[in-house]
């Protein structure tokens, strides 16, 4: 795919905690306007590639650019076009909902904040709650409104690291729709996550990092066609990415003993 049409690429990337080593020189690109997901276990360094993308964090080896930046070189270019959601909502609870993305977009030196504000709430199905205090919110209300908050400034690109983490079914779904109009809206979507089924419902792309490195990806029908075919019993099944992910690692595991 041509450079232009990347939102990320990252080859050879490393890094070691001490004389832990927990990226092992991981690849993988990142069209724009898509959703890629980044699939692994706790501990295969799906947070610490997300660090390393967002500039919280520096490589020991690898190159890494973001919206055609180097993050290493260029890590307030890079800066300038993402957001960062991580694993919980962070809002001020004694604030209204409206009152918080007023306070960030006022950070950030937009223009008519309140403006911006009244529109996100619109956007994200908040605007009933506005000047309710989010202190009252559900769970889905406060990432979907943490998830507005990281919209402010129009970020090209947007990390959700494990965007769904202790939400109940009904948040998950409010979630998995604000992230497919965030993409249908021309967003590139970072999402890393546990949850195989939520990976199998809104990513374009889908990479499963496995003791420090990219060991597959592709497309969920790409992964398919590295398992069996599917049996038929009554009916023709598919496999499930959770069949597809304990495949690959398994076999991954077993050929390393």
């Amino acid at each position: 795919m041509d450079a232009q049409n990347l939102a990320i690429q990252v080859h050879g990337l490393q890094k070691s905690y001490r004389k832990l080593q927990v990226l092992k020189g991981v690849d993988f690109d990142v069209a724009r306007g898509s959703i890629f997901a980044l699939l692994g276990s706790n501990g295969a360094g799906k947070t610490t590639i997300v660090r390393i993308l967002t500039t919280l964090l520096k490589p020991d080896a690898g190159t890494t650019h973001v919206d055609g930046f180097d993050v290493v070189s260029q890590p307030a270019r890079v800066r300038e076009s993402i957001s960062l959601t991580g694993q919980f909502a962070a809002v001020d609870e004694i604030l209204t909902g409206r009152e918080n993305l007023v306070m960030i977009a006022q950070l950030r030196h937009v223009k008519s904040a309140g403006t911006v504000a009244d529109d996100l709430l619109e956007r994200f199905g908040l605007a009933d709650a506005a000047r309710r205090r989010v202190s009252t919110y559900s769970g889905g209300m406060r990432r979907r409104l943490d998830i507005a908050m990281s919209l402010i400034g129009d970020p090209r690109i947007i990390f959700l690291d494990e965007p769904t983490n202790g939400l109940d079914p009904e948040g998950r779904i409010e979630v998995w729709q604000m992230v497919q109009n965030l993409a249908e809206g021309g967003t590139t979507v970072f999402l890393t996550t546990q949850y195989l089924d939520e990976a199998e419902k809104l990513a374009d792309w889908i990479a499963i990092l496995h003791e420090g490195t990219i060991i597959e990806s592709g497309t969920l029908e790409d992964l398919r066609k590295l398992v069996p075919p599917a049996k038929i019993e009554y009916v023709e099944r598919q496999p499930s990415l959770e069949e597809i992910f304990l495949a690959i690692v398994g076999s991954d595991k077993k050929a390393q003993r």
